[in-house]
């Protein structure tokens, strides 16, 4: 098991680290990003026009030598040009109904400005992000492995988008919001892109390596107690749950599902192994709570009206569960 987490740790790195040759000051989100690929699970991107975004994704893509496909999402975009579509093929004798695959039949979809398409657009892509399937006429074709979808999201705008549903938003495994760069973050930015060259990503990492990553995942153990403590936290994101905050009651309508506590398990797990260590603690969970929840919960009226932030309460439920109060229920 050792050969195995020393791969990960260093194959982790390695992308880690070319793409931060490319994409500055975002290094928290780069490593975000690389736990949710290992755990195979799918980003949502947001921040405002401008920060990288694309580019993380680009990088990303060019580093883990995949094959990457882009979909720029517009109103007009239809189901049939994500997923694919029978055309009508002359076979000389005869004509024949032939399946012609979509963009999405790739190892790595950037899904670019994903709120712009319509609910229907959107809904194409449910399938596809949770059974790695897509099924056109009846007919159910696999997606190649590993495949994940990265999709961004302008958070400032609202004409012409149409928000994404709870039932898509629960299938992204992590929620990042990527901030403006730094006064030194953004001089090295210029410098890198203003200057004779410009730097290139090279290839350090495989589909195949990404696959061993996550089935070295798995074998990470979780003590009871961790466990248990996780599932508090996700238990207390529903205002029902008698632990949870005077907050979540007052701001809350619907909590995080079963799904979040998946994510949180996974990532936990990377968390550990990047670490050096081979079990999970409480700390590992908390670090991967806010990207894991934040956009599985819903807020009630008077929490929308209030302006109130799911990272706030996700906060307040974190400072409010120690370990004295769940090691008992262990």
């Amino acid at each position: 098991m050792n050969e195995e987490i020393t791969h990960f740790k260093e194959t982790f790195k390695k992308v880690q680290n070319e793409v931060s040759r490319f994409i500055v000051g975002q290094n928290d989100i780069i490593e975000d990003v690389m736990i949710s690929i290992c755990c195979g699970g799918h980003v949502l991107l947001e921040g405002v026009p401008g920060v990288g975004k694309t580019s993380l994704v680009t990088a990303l893509s060019k580093a883990l030598s995949v094959d990457s496909k882009r979909i720029q999402f517009t109103p007009d975009l239809l189901p049939s040009d994500v997923v694919g579509t029978q055309v009508l093929i002359d076979k000389g004798d005869r004509r024949v109904l032939e399946f012609q695959p979509g963009p999405i039949f790739c190892n790595l979809l950037l899904a670019d400005e994903i709120n712009r398409a319509t609910p229907k657009t959107q809904s194409a892509l449910l399938e596809t992000m949770q059974e790695k399937t897509a099924t056109v006429a009846n007919v159910t074709h696999k997606l190649p492995q590993p495949f994940f979808v990265m999709a961004t999201q302008n958070p400032i705008e609202n004409d012409g988008t149409y928000p994404l549903p709870e039932a898509q938003l629960d299938r992204f495994f992590f929620k990042l919001e990527v901030g403006l760069p730094s006064h030194d973050d953004f001089v090295e930015i210029l410098n890198r892109t203003g200057g004779k060259s410009i730097p290139e990503v090279k290839a350090v990492a495989s589909g195949e390596d990404v696959l061993q990553m996550g089935s070295t995942l798995r074998e990470v153990p979780v003590a009871p107690e961790v466990q248990s403590y996780l599932v508090q936290i996700v238990r207390a994101t529903h205002p029902e749950d008698p632990e949870s905050p005077k907050s979540i009651k007052q701001f809350v309508r619907n909590g995080a599902s079963p799904r979040a506590g998946q994510a949180m398990l996974s990532a936990a797990k990377a968390k550990a192994l990047l670490d050096g260590r081979y079990h999970v603690s409480e700390e590992d969970v908390k670090a991967v709570a806010l990207p894991a929840l934040r956009h599985r919960m819903i807020l009630s009226f008077e929490g929308e009206a209030e302006g109130i932030k799911t990272d706030q309460l996700i906060t307040e439920i974190l400072t409010s569960i120690t370990p004295k109060q769940h090691a008992s229920l262990v």
